[in-house]
């Protein structure tokens, strides 16, 4: 088991920046590959970016490539997603999630047995 507690939302506008952490507990933190999964309103739940057990690896949707990067800190077993340029599209709850495969690389929402409670982030345009 593990848990997972999602910070660091906000509202800002549209172009500037948020930094979102999750801070794990439980099982050894690196057994886990992670991810950032949103969900906007009246929306399904949506793959945003992973990164494998290792932090060697990693995988972006392309609607945040190039400005979302994702990284993880096996010490402090924190998870974050540094989110740059953010869009009024960009507007959802970030939920961070475990996948219990450590050698598992997925981007769908079932494949994920943990998650966080979320944390909103709007972006006003």
């Amino acid at each position: 088991q593990v848990q997972l507690a999602e910070s660091g939302g906000g509202f800002v506008q549209a172009g500037d920046s948020l930094r979102l952490s999750c801070a794990a507990s439980g099982r050894p933190f690196a057994d886990y590959p992670m991810a950032w999964f949103r969900q906007a309103p009246d929306k399904e739940r949506e793959f945003v970016a992973r990164i494998d057990w290792s932090g060697g690896v990693t995988d972006y949707a392309d609607s945040v490539k190039g400005r979302f990067t994702i990284s993880r800190d096996s010490h402090k077993n924190m998870l974050t997603l540094q989110m740059n340029s953010l869009k009024s599209e960009d507007t959802a709850v970030y939920y961070c999630a475990a996948d219990p495969l450590r050698y598992r690389s997925t981007r769908n929402t079932f494949d994920y047995g943990y998650w966080g409670q979320g944390t909103q982030v709007t972006v006003s345009s």
